[in-house]
């Protein structure tokens, strides 16, 4: 028997979750005029331009860190989390994002959401790029080597 992995669909919690990351995207481009990339924000607190530049980007992570308490708060349990792969993979993995992250001036949050909503040309190729290579990754993972 072909060992399956089961992949958990939430349209409606999905769909929810990506209508709040848009609608956060465009209330910091209305007030603050700045894209949210969630690598150019944690860039700009490890090296602030200014006091200002450091406020709303430490507001922000502060924001998607507590999200789960938030979570717990409305509904009294905390969010399953669950990461099927191992600590030595889940290193290699952000290494490989990180690194991602850096030569493609950006990272998908930053590109995907905000730099295709602008048409950005150079964000366009990278959401492409992003995408083929998670395609080309996964039918890797599951149907050469098995897992």
């Amino acid at each position: 028997m072909e060992n399956l992995m089961i992949t958990e669909f939430t349209p409606l919690a999905s769909l929810g979750g990506g209508a709040l990351i848009g609608a956060a995207a465009v209330g910091l481009m209305l007030m603050l005029g700045r894209v949210m990339g969630a690598t150019g924000i944690v860039t700009g607190i490890v090296r602030p331009a200014d006091a200002s530049e450091f406020a709303w980007r430490a507001a922000l992570l502060l924001g998607m860190i507590t999200g789960p308490a938030v979570v717990w708060l409305a509904t009294g349990s905390m969010p399953e989390i669950q990461v099927p792969v191992s600590l030595p993979m889940l290193l290699i993995g952000g290494v490989i994002v990180g690194l991602g992250a850096t030569f493609g001036s950006g990272c998908t949050s930053g590109h995907g959401v905000c730099g295709m909503a602008r048409l950005s040309p150079r964000s366009i190729v990278a959401t492409l790029t992003f995408m083929i290579t998670t395609a080309a990754t996964v039918f890797v993972v599951r149907h050469v080597l098995g897992a």
